[in-house]
C-alpha cells in the first residue's frame, strides 16, 4: 500500500512525509513559501519576459508540483500586469500583443505524488499542526528544527490544480484506472489536504470515460466540461491561459535516463532532489555535466542545496556559482548555477570557498550514470577517508579563530 503522508507547513500549506527516505519533501516552514524563494523569485522571470516570449522549463523532483505551481501562478501574474496594461477588458485580449509559449518538463519517479499534485490544496487559511495524529514522529522534530516562522505569505490561485490535472489526463489517461490513487483522495482521514473541487471534477471525468467521444472530439469534450463545472473565476483564468502555448511534459523516470537522449535546451532548472546524503545522483559532477549540456547559455540553475559538495561539483562541471539570499531572513537559502558570471548575484564567500576546498568539498562521481545511491556514497566515503585535505570542522575553527567569527 502506498504511504501518502501529509502534513501543513507553518505557511499553511501541504508538505510530505517520505517513509522511504525518512526525509521530508517540502521545508517545514512553508512548503509553497519554499517554492517561492528559493526557485521562483531568484529567477526574477518578471525580466525575462520582458525579452522573451518562449521558455523552456526543466522540474527535476516533482514531487507534487509546487515549484511548477509557483511558476506558472507567478506567470500568471506578469500576464495579468500585462493584459492590464494594453486590454480594457479580458474579453478584448489584444493576442496579436500578448503570447507566450510556455514549455515544462516535470521529472519524479514516483508517479502517485505526480497524479495526486493537482488535488493537494493550494493553501490551508486556519492552521492545524496537530502532527501526533499523523504518527510521523520525525516531522515534529523537522518543525522544531526549521521552524522560522513566515513573514511574507504566498498563495497560489486554485486554477493552477485544474490546469494541471487537465494536462495530466492528457498524457496519462492510465490516472483512473489508478485504485491506490482514488483510495488515497477518497480516504477520510486525507480529506482536509484534497480539493474537494478537484475531486468532484476527477470524479466527473471518471464517470464519463470519454464514453461515445472520439479522441478527435477529446478537446471539445473538455472545454465543455470544464465550463459546465468550474467557477467564473475558473473562466476567467482560462481565458487568460487561452492566449498562450503552455505545454507540460509530466515524466516518470529516473532523471539520469529521461536526459540522455532529450535535446531541449533549458531556460531554467528547478533542482529539488532529496538532499544528497539521500539521493546522491541527482548530485554527481557527472550529473551536473548532463545539466550543462542541457542548459542554454543565459539559462541557470535553482536548487535549495548549499552544500559544498554540491558547489564544487557545479564549479567542476564548467558552472559559475553563487548564493541565493533572502533579505527578509538574511540568510542564504540555496544556490545558483550559470554559464554566464552577470547571472550570479552574489558570488561565494572566502568561507564558501574554503569550506568548498576542505574534505566537505569532495564531490560525488558516477561517470556512467548508472550508480545506485548507496554505491555513489560509499565511493565518496572512500575518497574523504583517503583524502589529504583538511577536515571541514578544522577548516570551519581555523576560519573562526582568524576572523574572529
Amino acid at each position: 500500500m502506498y504511504e501518502f503522508c501529509p502534513y501543513f507547513t507553518n505557511d499553511g500549506s501541504v508538505g510530505l512525509f517520505c517513509p522511504k527516505e525518512d526525509d521530508i519533501y517540502h521545508s517545514t516552514y512553508g512548503a509553497l513559501s519554499e517554492a517561492y524563494e528559493k526557485f521562483i523569485l531568484p529567477a526574477d522571470f518578471e525580466k525575462f519576459f520582458k525579452t522573451n516570449n518562449n521558455i523552456k522549463i526543466l522540474d527535476i523532483c516533482y514531487g507534487i508540483g509546487y515549484n511548477s505551481k509557483s511558476f506558472l501562478n507567478y506567470f500568471y501574474e506578469i500576464l495579468s500586469k500585462k493584459i492590464a496594461a494594453v486590454n480594457s477588458s479580458i474579453d478584448t485580449i489584444d493576442t496579436n500583443n500578448i503570447f507566450y509559449k510556455i514549455y515544462i518538463k516535470a521529472i519524479d519517479t514516483d508517479k502517485k505524488l505526480m497524479f495526486l499534485s493537482p488535488f493537494i490544496k493550494s493553501k490551508k487559511t486556519i492552521l492545524d499542526l496537530n502532527l501526533k495524529k499523523l504518527n510521523i514522529p520525525r516531522v515534529e522534530k523537522f518543525l522544531q528544527k526549521n521552524s522560522i516562522g513566515n513573514k511574507k505569505q504566498y498563495k497560489y490561485n486554485k486554477f493552477i490544480n485544474l490546469i494541471l490535472l487537465r494536462k495530466i489526463i492528457k498524457t496519462h489517461p492510465e490516472i483512473f484506472d489508478d485504485k491506490e490513487l482514488v483510495e488515497i483522495l477518497t480516504d477520510s482521514k486525507n480529506s482536509q489536504y484534497i480539493d474537494s473541487n478537484m475531486l468532484r471534477l476527477f470524479k466527473h471525468y471518471k464517470n464519463k470515460r470519454y464514453k461515445n467521444t472520439s479522441i478527435f472530439n477529446l478537446s471539445i469534450f473538455l472545454h465543455n466540461i470544464y465550463y459546465k463545472y468550474i467557477s467564473k473565476s475558473y473562466k476567467k483564468a482560462l481565458k487568460y491561459l487561452k492566449i498562450n502555448d503552455l505545454s507540460i511534459d509530466f515524466i516518470v523516470d529516473d532523471a539520469r535516463n529521461a536526459l540522455k537522449n532529450d535535446l531541449i535546451k533549458y531556460d531554467y532548472v528547478f533542482l529539488d532532489a532529496f538532499t544528497p546524503s539521500k539521493c546522491p545522483c541527482l548530485w554527481t559532477k557527472d550529473f551536473f555535466d548532463l545539466l550543462y549540456k542541457h542548459l542554454s547559455d543565459d539559462g541557470m540553475i535553482l536548487t535549495y542545496s548549499n552544500s559544498a559538495a554540491v558547489r564544487n561539483a557545479f564549479m567542476q562541471a564548467g558552472f559559475f556559482v553563487g548564493k541565493i539570499y533572502n533579505k527578509d531572513y538574511d540568510k542564504f537559502i540555496g544556490t545558483i548555477a550559470a554559464k554566464k558570471l552577470e547571472k550570479i548575484k552574489t558570488s561565494l564567500s572566502e568561507y564558501d570557498l574554503g569550506l568548498i576546498n576542505s574534505k566537505a568539498g569532495i564531490v560525488y562521481r558516477d561517470e556512467n550514470l548508472k550508480l545506485d545511491n548507496f554505491q555513489i556514497k560509499a565511493n565518496r566515503a572512500k575518497a574523504v577517508e583517503t583524502s589529504n585535505l583538511m577536515s571541514s570542522s578544522k577548516f570551519i575553527k581555523n576560519f573562526r579563530g582568524v576572523n574572529n567569527v
